[in-house]
């Protein structure tokens, strides 16, 4: 059992209301945030009891901020929590909240779950999470379900926008224009989809390395076309073109 599961388990405070599977997905990511200085950005305060639960989970040094759009949820403030009223939707809030809290390390989109609040808060908080942090999207069930704005296979769900992440970090790799490196793949180091949640790991990278070390042992053309994939330039390309004659004329001249 995991330490917010069993939080949750044991919970007799304000409500909290998580699919179960979520804890275990919290605890794999969070953990090496614990009992350190990590600012948090909850998106969805409802009843108070998640604020709760991350201030017993990352302790007392954590800075936590949320968005409601219910004025009521001000009532749960405190003096290491700070909520702000808006819609999650309304980039002008959202650039507002932005304005007045620093770099975040987590993001927690915990709030209305229709495909326009989970695409615009993302487009919009995604830069303001710090290079090394989290962002974590979650009930993408309802990128299935048509009263949210989803439905199987319809372009404008988060399901479906989230899909072109994968592009997007492999960008390096693309020889079309249409496809090109962005501040997404330059900030991101990895995606993890779950049921119904989405994390995505930021880290600044670099464009990638290729790299052969040790003895070339069989000719390459042996191989026919199924040697490694390389990274597609016109250095790597003369390279292996000059490195293939050699490897054939030194075969050739070994078998004389």
């Amino acid at each position: 059992m995991s330490e917010l599961f069993d939080y949750f388990e044991n919970n007799k405070e304000n409500c909290i209301d998580k699919w179960e599977h979520y804890f275990d997905i919290y605890d794999q990511w969070f953990q090496g945030y614990k009992n350190k200085n990590v600012t948090i950005l909850e998106i969805g305060v409802f009843q108070g009891g998640s604020l709760n639960m991350w201030r017993n989970y990352f302790g007392e040094n954590a800075q936590i901020y949320a968005i409601d759009i219910n004025p009521e949820c001000k009532q749960f403030e405190d003096a290491n929590t700070r909520i702000f009223i808006g819609s999650q939707e309304n980039a002008e809030f959202l650039e507002f909240v932005k304005s007045q809290i620093p770099k975040v390390d987590i993001v927690i989109d915990d709030g209305g779950h229709t495909m326009s609040q989970q695409i615009t808060s993302f487009e919009l908080l995604y830069e303001h999470v710090n290079s090394e942090g989290i962002y974590l999207c979650e009930d993408l069930h309802t990128s299935y379900w048509k009263d949210y704005g989803g439905g199987y296979k319809e372009n404008k769900t988060f399901i479906e926008y989230s899909k072109d992440f994968i592009d997007k970090i492999n960008a390096w790799h693309s020889r079309s224009n249409e496809l090109t490196v962005d501040d997404f793949t330059l900030s991101t180091d990895s995606l993890h989809f779950y049921d119904s949640v989405l994390v995505i790991k930021k880290r600044k990278r670099a464009k990638p390395v290729s790299r052969r070390t040790g003895k070339m042992i069989i000719p390459l053309d042996s191989f026919k076309g199924r040697q490694k994939p390389l990274l597609h330039s016109k250095k790597n390309d003369l390279f292996f073109f000059f490195e293939r004659i050699y490897k054939k004329i030194k075969f050739n001249q070994r078998d004389k």
